[in-house]
Formats: C-alpha cells, sequence, structure tokens
C-alpha cells in the first residue's frame, strides 16, 4: 500500500503500562499479533493483523514511570513535511507536546495539541508507511472523531492545517462534523456532552473493525473492558465504545452490519 496522503489517519500507537497485558487483550479482542520488541526505540512493538501492520504499543519512557497517566491512543496523520506541517500547527493556536524527530530510517513525526486540548501525531514516512491492513479487514483501524468540548477551535483549526473541506450533519441532537481530503470522508469531530464526565480530557476515539461488534463486546468485556456505550446499528455500521482494562478509550465496529438512512450533510465554508 503506498503513503497515505496528506491528512489521511496513517498510524496510532499507545502507551502501556503492562505492555503483556495490552498484548493479551487487544490480541483476544482484534485477534493482532505482535513483533519483536524494539530496544532502540524504547521497546516500541509492532502489532498485526494477518501479517499487516495495523497499530503499535509502547511502555511508558523512564521519565513517566511512576505517574498515573493514562493510556491513551494517539493517532497520526500523514504529511508530506513535518516541519511545515509543525509551523501550521504553532500559526494556527496548536501546541507541539514534541518537536519534530526523526526516528531512524523509517520517518519523521511530531506530537501535538490542538486549542481544544486533543493530542495527536503527525507522520511523514521513510520505510514505514503506516497501516497496511484494508480499513474493512478485521482488527484493521477504520475510523477516528475528534472529541472535544470547544468543537468550535477543532472546526477552525484542523481545517487550516490539513487540507480538509467540512461538512456538518444536520441534525439537532447531535453536533457532528466530517472532515474530508476531496471526496473521501478522513476524520470525525464530536462535541462532548455532559454525558462525558469533566474529568475526560479531549481526546481522538480511534474505531477498529470487528466481524461481530456483539461478539468483540463480550470478549473485552470480560477481560476487564468497561462498554461507555452500545453496541449500536447505524448507517455506518454496527458500533461501541469501549474503555479498556488499562484506561484507553477505543471503539469498535462492525461495518457490513447498517440499519438506517444516511444522515444529511450540509457543507461548511
Amino acid at each position: 500500500m503506498a503513503v497515505k496522503p496528506e491528512g489521511h489517519p496513517c498510524w496510532a500507537d499507545a502507551m502501556f503500562t503492562d505492555l503483556e497485558g495490552a498484548k493479551s487483550f487487544y490480541g483476544e479482542v482484534l485477534g493482532w499479533t505482535f513483533g519483536e520488541s524494539s530496544s532502540e526505540h524504547g521497546n516500541y512493538t509492532e502489532a498485526y493483523r494477518d501479517g499487516k501492520p495495523v497499530a503499535a504499543i509502547v511502555p511508558p519512557v523512564p521519565a513517566q514511570e511512576g505517574q498515573e497517566e493514562q493510556s491513551q491512543w494517539c493517532l497520526y496523520f500523514a504529511s508530506p513535511d513535518t516541519a511545515a506541517t509543525a509551523a501550521k500547527i504553532r500559526d494556527n493556536g496548536g501546541e507541539l507536546v514534541m518537536e519534530p524527530m526523526t526516528v531512524g530510517d523509517y520517518g519523521t513525526m511530531c506530537l501535538a495539541r490542538d486549542p481544544s486540548g486533543v493530542v495527536f501525531g503527525v507522520w511523514q514516512a521513510g520505510s514505514h508507511e503506516g497501516f497496511q491492513a484494508p480499513m474493512d479487514q478485521p482488527g484493521a483501524f477504520c475510523w477516528a472523531e475528534v472529541f472535544t468540548r470547544e468543537p468550535e477551535k477543532s472546526d477552525a483549526f484542523f481545517p487550516a492545517v490539513f487540507p480538509y473541506t467540512a461538512r456538518q450533519m444536520e441534525d439537532d441532537g447531535v453536533d457532528f462534523r466530517i472532515f474530508n481530503v476531496g471526496d473521501a470522508p478522513v476524520l470525525g469531530r464530536m462535541r462532548m456532552t455532559d454525558d462525558f464526565p469533566p474529568e475526560v480530557p479531549p481526546y481522538i476515539n480511534v474505531y477498529f473493525s470487528v466481524a461481530d461488534c456483539d461478539e468483540a463486546v463480550a470478549k473485552a468485556t470480560k477481560l476487564g473492558a468497561v462498554l461507555r456505550f452500545g453496541p449500536m446499528s447505524s448507517p455506518f455500521g454496527r458500533f461501541a465504545a469501549l474503555t479498556d482494562p488499562q484506561g484507553a478509550n477505543f471503539s469498535v465496529i462492525d461495518t457490513q452490519t447498517t440499519e438506517g438512512d444516511m444522515p444529511k450533510l450540509t457543507d461548511v465554508s
């Protein structure tokens, strides 16, 4: 598979205190297998589905040992020039959590925070091109949504940094927007309501494909995950939101099981 176009989600990783526990959990729920940990890069460990890279897990860096920082999935967006994207992030009110850094011959990355507090990554591919499994393959990354209490900030920021156009869902009950690159929808944005406890920070929720949403939820909760929402059928698929045993939020979706009509979307200037 080729390098993802600019602005497309291209990789996801998460930091876990219990790396073996994360392997066991995601291996069971999503059918992942794992490569050898790279000691040169902080025991960074790639996950695979049917031999194709789908994500990675990593233990905390030494400076963070003992801190109660919650595990969280980080989504990376493709960039042809990480330094140029980092400049756009700064110029549009974002904050660089980690300056652009070359990772061997794999590529160049940075970590950032949007003006509403959402953390994300940027990846300029070298030998590591990112996700290799098709989105509809069970275990593969499928979709992602920015969850924020200040949508107006994210709505201005992301199209200024990446080549996005936006469409707003016509629904008085839900404030939801979709960002496109060309005709391709690549990212959702959801306003966090009072249903989210105040201690939950804004974040990007990643979705992984599964063959059977209810079965995946049953496995996950049996292994100690907390079901936050669903399973629910929608025009996009049957999905559910979960928190894994180490506190990382994620969702699962069966895109083959759909129900209802697609929502109406309005172009936003």
